[in-house]
C-alpha cells in the first residue's frame, strides 16, 4: 500500500515539473548537430515529428513544456566556455536549461509543430531586436551640452508618441510596425493593440517595451525610420496610416505616400496591386512636436 502511494505521489510530482526542449528549427542547424555522434537523428523531418509526438505525450500526462531555440554555434561556444564535452547528451541538457532561463522560449499549448517553429523564430528575433536596440541606446551616454541621458530621453519621447497614436486612432484593433535603419541591419518591432468591447486597449508589457525601445533608437540616432498602423473594425474597411521619423517627432505621410509604400515591391520597385477593402489614409495629427518632451540636442 505504501509503495503504491509513493508511486502515485511521484506521478503527481512529475506533473509539477516544467520541461524545456531545445528545438533545431531549420535544416542547416540540424545538419550542424549531426557532427556529434551522440546526436541520434539523421533526418530533420523525422526529428520534428518525434518532437511533436513527445510534446503531445507530455501534454497528455499533464506536463507543461516550453520550446527554446537551439543554436549549434552558441552551443559550441557554451561548451568551450564551460569545459563541457559537446558530444554528450548531458551537455545539451545543460545548454537547454540556460536557454530556458535566458533565451527565447514559447509554451506548448497543443499547436502543430508547423506553427511552433515560426512562433519560436519570431520570438527569438524579437528578443534579439530588443537587446540590440537597448545596447545601442545605452552606449549613447549623456548629452555633452545638458548632461541628459540620451537613451532615457528617447525612451520617454517614444512612449509619448506611441500613446498619442493609440489615443488618436479610430476605433478597432490596431497593428503597428516600427522600422528603424541601424547597423548592421534594420530593426523592426510589432505592437498589437486590440480594443476590447468596453473600449479599453490592453497592451502586452513586453511588446510595448520592445516597440518603444526600437522607436527610441531612431529618435536618439536620427536615423531613417518610420511607423505604420493598420486598424480593423467590423463592418468597416481596414485603414492604413503611416509616419516617417523626423528627429524626435513623427511626420504624417499623405494617403498617396502610404499607398505608394504599400503597393511597391521593396526588392524590385515594381507596383503591387492594392488590397481590396482597404483605405490608405492620412493619420491623425499628433500635435505640435515642439511642445513635447524629448532630447533635442
Amino acid at each position: 500500500m505504501a509503495h503504491t502511494d509513493h508511486l502515485t505521489l511521484r506521478r503527481f510530482l512529475r506533473r509539477e515539473i516544467v520541461g524545456t526542449i531545445g528545438l533545431l528549427t531549420d535544416e542547416q542547424d540540424f545538419q550542424a548537430m549531426r557532427r556529434y555522434r551522440s546526436f541520434a537523428f539523421d533526418d530533420h523531418t523525422t526529428y520534428l515529428q518525434q518532437v511533436e509526438a513527445l510534446l503531445r505525450t507530455r501534454a497528455a500526462q499533464g506536463s507543461h513544456t516550453t520550446l527554446a531555440l537551439f543554436d549549434p554555434e552558441e552551443y559550441a561556444e557554451f561548451c568551450a566556455e564551460t569545459g563541457l564535452d559537446p558530444d554528450v547528451p548531458t551537455s545539451r541538457t545543460r545548454f537547454t536549461a540556460e536557454l530556458a532561463a535566458m533565451g527565447a522560449t514559447v509554451p506548448y499549448d497543443g499547436q502543430d509543430i508547423a506553427d511552433l517553429v515560426p512562433a519560436l523564430i519570431d520570438e527569438a528575433v524579437r528578443q534579439a531586436t530588443w537587446a540590440c536596440a537597448g545596447s545601442l541606446l545605452a552606449a549613447l551616454g549623456s548629452c555633452a551640452i545638458c548632461g541628459e541621458d540620451i537613451g532615457r530621453a528617447a525612451i520617454n519621447r517614444a512612449s509619448d508618441l506611441v500613446l498619442r497614436i493609440l489615443d488618436t486612432a479610430p476605433p478597432g484593433d490596431r497593428h503597428l510596425v516600427c522600422s528603424v535603419s541601424a547597423t548592421p541591419e534594420a530593426l523592426v518591432s510589432v505592437l498589437h493593440a486590440d480594443r476590447e468591447i468596453e473600449g479599453t486597449t490592453p497592451l502586452d508589457e513586453t511588446e510595448i517595451l520592445e516597440f518603444t525601445t526600437v522607436l527610441a533608437m531612431g529618435i536618439a540616432t536620427g536615423g531613417p525610420g518610420g511607423l505604420v498602423m493598420r486598424t480593423s473594425d467590423p463592418g468597416a474597411p481596414d485603414r492604413i496610416y503611416g509616419w516617417r521619423l523626423r528627429k524626435d517627432h513623427l511626420e504624417p505621410l499623405t494617403a498617396g505616400e502610404v499607398f505608394d509604400a504599400y503597393c511597391t515591391d521593396i526588392e524590385s520597385g515594381d507596383l503591387i496591386s492594392p488590397e481590396s477593402g482597404v483605405d490608405y489614409s492620412t493619420p491623425p495629427d499628433l500635435g505640435d512636436p515642439d511642445t513635447k518632451p524629448g532630447h533635442r540636442h
